[in-house]
């Protein structure tokens, strides 16, 4: 069994900083990917920051240079960083592990957090 545990989010205004973090625990045998999707109210959810085991990150066009997604594949553990928020960040983030377990170690599986809302306003 995984648990997906994400902590981080909230309110802040135009041009602020916000930290999410999430952290995967459980009967884990491998990582393969670590991702942060969101999704504002009546859109799809949509990929934010990627990043894999080999440490390559992907991200949107919308928050390249102002979000940073960082990982700890040790602690099962993945960040992400976003600078110069805009109201049009406002959504529900969710982050997303892609990985094996000891017991299905045939085939990696996602396994996503309960969400986490960031607003932003002001």
């Amino acid at each position: 069994q995984v648990q997906i545990v994400e902590s981080g989010g909230g309110l802040v205004q135009p041009g602020e900083s916000l930290r999410l973090s999430c952290a995967a625990s459980g009967n884990i045998l491998k990582i393969y990917a670590m991702e942060w999707y969101r999704q504002a109210p009546g859109k799809q959810r949509e990929l934010v920051a990627a990043l894999t085991s080999g440490m390559n990150t992907n991200y949107a066009g919308s928050v390249k240079g102002r979000f940073t997604i960082s990982g700890d594949n040790a602690e099962n553990t993945v960040d992400l960083e976003m600078t110069s928020l805009k109201p049009e960040d406002t959504a529900v983030y969710y982050c997303k592990f892609r990985l094996t377990t000891r017991v299905l170690s045939y085939q990696a599986h996602d396994y996503w957090g309960q969400g986490t809302q960031v607003t932003i306003s002001s």
